[in-house]
């Protein structure tokens, strides 16, 4: 499925979508043996599907950012279970 292509309703694909896609191509990489040819076009579906989830996923944090920004705050920080703590970042080898 190309990131443009048509759902089987006839409209363009939502980023759940394109998502499950790209995780099946994903799977199928991984566990099937194909011919180059096969891989080389699934690699390239799948290239597609990334960039057009990656641009959803750009679009949804700039719309996030007006948002905060309209409200008067700006609030940039990493979810908690993401976050580091100085103490844990000190005691990490290098």
């Amino acid at each position: 499925m190309d990131a443009g292509a048509m759902n089987a309703a006839g409209q363009a694909p939502d980023f759940e979508q394109a998502l499950a896609a790209l995780e099946k191509i994903v799977d199928r990489l991984e566990r099937e043996d194909l011919s180059l040819e096969q891989a080389l076009a699934l690699f390239e579906e799948g290239i597609g599907l990334a960039r057009f989830c990656s641009q959803r996923l750009d679009e949804a944090e700039r719309k996030i950012e007006l948002l905060v920004e309209q409200h008067g705050q700006v609030i940039l920080a990493a979810a908690p279970e993401f976050e580091v703590s100085d103490e844990r970042a000190q005691d990490s080898p290098a």
